[in-house]
């Protein structure tokens, strides 16, 4: 029988640091890294990418930070993970019903109630098994507890300590029907602990039990209840790159990949000469001259130590330089890419495209600094993280990061900057910016201390165009749908330059060198997906519903415009914006005809 286990790109990504896991016998919650442990005689799998590495100790205000894969299990004298997990919640329901006045009703027991961790013996005498309970009390800071259930019932605690009892008073499984009941009397509905403005959990007391015992910090948040299972319980915050080499020799990459063992302190040829003595060392770098190897030190240093460009741009310049000649050192390198010839992909509806780049080889690092709860905290336009959100940390003492590096491949379109304003100067396209931004002031006025901005226009149709184009490609390319991601780039021009449009959709692994060659290929069919695109995005199975949706007024999607689950959002895994920021509109005429759509009815 095999082992139930945890993918190490799952560790970052769904079940880090203080996410709530169900074991086949146990809920458990993932330890801080303070607990994590590597084991002893196997080395420590570290992960070099000099621009991840100083905008993360940059965040962090650290002089540095390393980036490592987590632990792995490794079968040694049997099975030895070695990612901690502390039991949570406490308080566990008995899986043996008692019937009152036609309603279930099952014990609430504490774990110090229990036999051996796992059984309950009841008043008959008889043990009976009993499930972790599924309701916890959380705040917006990351704080995460058990519900004091004696005051929630009581009202206030008033020293009751009877039994306590579950009761399901329906079949809906709806919180109204659920009831927590004492023994005394006492009753509530466990809907009241969903409504905030009764505060029925109380106040946060800071208590992080991911970082072990005795880790609570002041707090005093309302507390929100939470569904262990739930989406929201857990976001992962991290910051990804695209590797891009400053310079695409080889010789870079074999110093980048003795950097953190022997090269990291070399300044002169003497202190090269000493490490090269090393025979793991000598034998890669024997066939360079010793002033190129200090070269390729010195461009490895001076890569880590700027910091302020944004990611976006040194990725969107690497990829708008691949013109027609090959970008990067080999085929077998962390980067190669060559610009596809323009008569290949021409066509009238390809109205705004100026380059089409097939990425034939790319490295992906992403790197977890903390998580959130109830809401996500993506990075933004720009790929940067916000310093002023407030996340819940993965450890007291953050030396270093879980990591993972993802290898693939992908496409990149670029579009002509000339366009774009050409096509903000539309007054049709001024007012439904106007639109788009009302319901962004919307939603910022329900998220109070939230510093996320506006995105602006470009973006938020570049990345409908995303959407579209990433349906259309999952249909053929031979990956589902969900392993394809997008990188957005829209970065506005200073005074007097041009601004950096384009999209690079592309997909990667953890767990091979590479992929199949699938997007590259149908890059090349790029004018077929991009008509094929258009045409479904005329016209939604939800329209005119869609179409005409007013983010400002209409429903519980203030950052959407004509969007939907018919026409432009994805799997979330794919979405760098977890799905807002969305309006096809402004890429072709709907049934509404604003006309303020970039390619207009483009032909198709």
């Amino acid at each position: 029988m095999s082992k139930p286990q945890i993918r190490s790109s799952q560790i970052i990504t769904t079940f880090g640091p203080g996410s709530l896991v169900d074991l086949p016998d146990a809920a458990v919650i993932i330890a801080g890294i303070d607990s994590w442990t590597y084991h002893q005689g196997q080395p420590i799998p570290a992960i070099s990418e000099p621009r991840l590495e100083a905008k993360i100790a940059q965040l962090l205000g650290r002089e540095r930070v390393e980036l490592r894969e987590p632990p792995a299990a490794i079968e040694i004298k049997g099975f030895t993970p070695d990612i901690t997990a502390f039991l949570f919640p406490e308080w566990f329901v008995v899986q043996h019903a008692e019937i009152r006045r036609g309603w279930r009703s099952r014990r609430l027991v504490h774990v110090r109630d229990l036999e051996q961790g796992s059984k309950y013996r009841d008043r008959d005498g008889k043990r009976y098994p009993v499930v972790p309970i599924r309701f916890v009390r959380a705040c917006r800071r990351g704080h995460i507890g058990d519900i004091d259930w004696y005051s929630f019932v009581h009202g206030e605690d008033e020293g009751c300590r009877r039994e306590l009892y579950l009761e399901e008073r329906g079949t809906s499984g709806d919180l109204d029907t659920i009831w927590v009941r004492c023994s005394c009397g006492a009753e509530r509905s466990l809907s009241q602990a969903a409504r905030m403005e009764l505060r029925a959990l109380g106040s946060c007391n800071g208590s992080r039990p991911w970082l072990g015992p005795g880790t609570r910090e002041g707090c005093g948040e309302p507390n929100r209840l939470l569904i262990r299972s739930a989406s929201n319980a857990y976001f992962s915050q991290r910051l990804s790159v695209i590797s891009i080499p400053d310079s695409f020799e080889a010789i870079d990459e074999v110093v980048d990949s003795f950097w953190d063992a022997y090269l990291s302190e070399v300044e002169t040829a003497e202190e090269l000469a000493t490490i090269s003595r090393i025979k793991v060392v000598r034998e890669p770098l024997a066939e360079y001259e010793p002033e190129r190897i200090l070269e390729a030190i010195h461009r490895r240093r001076e890569s880590a130590s700027r910091v302020d460009r944004p990611i976006k741009s040194v990725e969107f310049e690497a990829l708008a330089r691949a013109d027609h000649e090959l970008v990067g050192d080999s085929p077998g390198g962390l980067f190669f890419a060559r610009t596809l010839d323009e008569a290949q992909w021409q066509a009238p509806w390809m109205k705004g495209v100026e380059r089409v780049v097939l990425v034939h080889r790319l490295r992906e690092v992403v790197a977890q600094l903390g998580f959130t709860r109830f809401e996500a905290a993506a990075p933004d336009i720009m790929g940067e993280l916000d310093m002023a959100v407030e996340r819940a940390p993965i450890a007291l003492d953050v030396p270093w990061l879980p990591t993972m590096e993802n290898r693939g491949e992908g496409l990149f379109l670029q579009l002509h900057p000339s366009s774009i304003e050409e096509w903000l100067a539309s007054a049709s396209v001024a007012d439904r910016g106007r639109e788009l931004a009302l319901g962004f002031d919307l939603w910022k006025s329900e998220h109070e201390g939230s510093g996320r901005e506006f995105p602006g226009l470009p973006y938020i149709m570049i990345h409908s165009l995303s959407h579209m184009l990433m349906t259309s490609i999952a249909l053929e390319c031979g990956y589902p749908a969900s392993s394809l991601r997008e990188r957005i780039y829209a970065i506005p021009g200073a005074p007097g330059q041009s601004g950096q449009y384009g999209i690079l959709i592309y997909t990667g692994t953890a767990d091979a060198e590479g992929t199949l060659g699938g997007l590259v290929e149908e890059a090349r069919r790029i004018k077929f997906h991009m008509k094929r695109a258009l045409e479904s995005g005329a016209l939604c199975s939800n329209d005119p519903v869609c179409a005409f949706h007013r983010p400002q007024r209409h429903d519980h999607q203030p950052l959407l415009g004509s969007a939907c689950h018919g026409c432009l959002l994805v799997s979330e895994t794919s979405c760098e914006q977890h799905n807002d920021f969305l309006d096809r509109a402004l890429i072709i005429e709907t049934v509404e005809h604003l006309g303020a759509s970039f390619f207009g009815d483009a032909g198709v």
